[in-house]
């Protein structure tokens, strides 16, 4: 159960970037999905990135799973929302680029601000974890259920983040004795939602966590409490890079223009990657 954190514009607020997607489109475990294969086509390292509110369509996950396919691994990228993410619209007005923002009216800003509660959070409610977990944990199954697949990685982002987290915990038991989810390795980039320490307790799998220190969903008291609760995992390898100057959704939908956004989006990138190279080798 998350801790029900308050939402902000921090949450939704981020840039589109520019690219075309090199991958293809499927269905895997009765969702659609988008694929990107590495070029010797091996499944033997599988990420399966669980993405923000704005979903697997959103142009910059995909051009992010092509980057991990290049590296060598086999990136499914799902939609968990059933077709419900938010566009990218919502994204475009409540938090518009610097130089758009300066040309709105007050009367925009307001209009803009208000549709965040109105918005977000009945999206929130209706993605709940009683509805988003089952959806994760089943699709994780039907991927290892696909010939080739070896060990598997998840990746999340913001909302996604949380998931990626639970996935560590490792399989879950259902009412009949089967299991459920569970990866051998996980990444997640500024999480947002997270319960602490009811999320982290759990985890059972290599972690790796990229955290901005102006996070407006999780702050620098948080990040301490959450080292201190890996730090007694003294079984199970974790990481926390942290990255100063960098704001929730930094890692995804980062400032391309500004060089120093640019960067920390490259280096969370290499730091899944590296991770991932480790642990589901």
């Amino acid at each position: 159960m998350s801790t029900g954190v308050g939402v902000s514009s921090c949450c939704i607020s981020g840039k589109v970037h520019d690219g075309t997607p090199k991958g293809r489109v499927d269905t895997i475990g009765g969702l659609p999905c988008y694929i990107a294969e590495p070029k010797d086509g091996s499944k033997a390292k599988t990420v399966i990135y669980i993405t923000d509110i704005f979903g697997w369509e959103l142009p910059n996950v995909r051009l992010h799973a092509d980057n991990y396919a290049a590296a060598g691994f086999y990136c499914y990228v799902p939609d968990l929302h059933n077709g419900n993410s938010l566009p990218i619209s919502f994204l475009k007005n409540v938090e518009p680029p610097l130089k758009e923002q300066e040309k709105l009216t007050l009367a925009e800003k307001a209009k803009n601000t208000a549709l965040i509660p109105t918005t977000l959070g009945p999206w929130l409610i209706s993605h709940r974890e009683a509805v988003t977990q089952p959806l994760v944990d089943g699709f994780v199954n039907a991927v290892r259920m696909i010939p080739g697949t070896n060990k598997i990685g998840a990746i999340g982002f913001c909302w996604g983040g949380r998931y990626a987290i639970l996935q560590a915990h490792g399989p879950r038991k259902d009412a009949n004795g089967g299991s459920q989810g569970g990866v051998d390795a996980a990444f997640s980039a500024h999480p947002s939602l997270v319960a602490i320490p009811g999320d982290f307790d759990p985890v059972t799998k290599p972690l790796s966590l990229a955290l901005g220190t102006k996070d407006s969903l999780l702050s620098t008291d948080q990040i301490g409490r959450i080292q201190d609760i890996m730090a007694k995992k003294t079984d199970v390898p974790h990481e926390r890079q942290i990255y100063g100057d960098q704001v929730h959704g930094f890692a995804l939908r980062g400032d391309w223009s500004s060089e120093k956004d640019k960067k920390a989006m490259d280096d969370a990138e290499k730091q899944g990657i590296e991770w991932f190279k480790k642990y589901l080798a």
